[in-house]
This record gives structure tokens, C-alpha cells and sequence, in this order.
């Protein structure tokens, strides 16, 4: 059991030194990394280790590179982070609603829905 703990840490600091070398403008801090790859193998391999039993040595290394690459995706960044486009709200895109430019004397009622355009809500009116 040792053997496969170490074996998995190792696997794991490998990965994440790989991924700092690969991609070092995307990921956070450099100690972040290197210490989330052998954490996540290491789990992957106790987790893996637990559910086969003894005797699948490369299974639980595969099981231990698998959860380090997927911890280790999750911290990953845009390249850019410029380029990200927001959704614009869907409902406020279409033409303003009978009323919305009314002034202090009249009542607009911003619930009304405006003709063509389907109901946002869940059930009749």
C-alpha cells in the first residue's frame, strides 16, 4: 500500500510539473500546482485502492493520473481573459415594453408583456 500512496504522489508531482512547464501563463501560483497534483492522486489512489482492493497496482495509478489531470483542468485559465463575451439577457434585447419611458405622473405597469414576445414565467397569467 505504501508503494502505490508514493507511487501515486510521484505520478501526481510529475503531472504538475509537466503542467507548469506546459502552460505557465494559464495556472495560478507555481506551490498551488505542485501541491494539487500529488494531493489529487493521492486520493484518487487511496479512493481507487479502496474500491479494487490490493493487487491492481496500474489501475490505481491510472486512477491516481486521472483525478491529478482533472484537479489540475479545473485551476487551468483563459488565455485571454479579454475576450470573454457576456450573454446578453434575452428578454431585454427585444423592444422596450408599451409604457417603460413613462414619466413621474403616469403608471407603468414593467410587468405587462409585450405583444410577440413569450412569457418568462412558468405558468399562465
Amino acid at each position: 500500500m505504501i508503494l502505490e500512496a508514493l507511487g501515486s504522489a510521484a505520478l501526481g508531482y510529475a503531472l504538475a510539473l509537466a503542467a507548469t512547464r506546459r502552460f505557465p501563463e494559464r495556472l495560478p501560483d507555481r506551490r498551488l500546482v505542485l501541491a494539487t497534483g500529488p494531493v489529487a492522486a493521492l486520493a484518487g489512489g487511496l479512493i481507487s485502492r479502496t474500491v479494487l482492493g490490493s493487487g491492481h497496482l496500474a489501475v490505481v495509478w491510472c486512477v491516481a493520473v486521472g483525478f491529478s489531470a482533472a484537479l489540475l483542468s479545473l485551476l487551468l485559465r483563459d488565455e485571454s481573459p479579454g475576450r470573454r463575451q457576456w450573454r446578453q439577457d434575452a428578454l431585454r434585447t427585444g423592444p422596450a415594453p408599451a409604457g417603460a419611458s413613462a414619466g413621474f405622473g403616469q403608471s407603468a405597469d414593467f410587468r405587462q408583456q409585450a405583444p410577440g414576445l413569450p412569457s418568462a414565467s412558468y405558468g399562465p397569467r
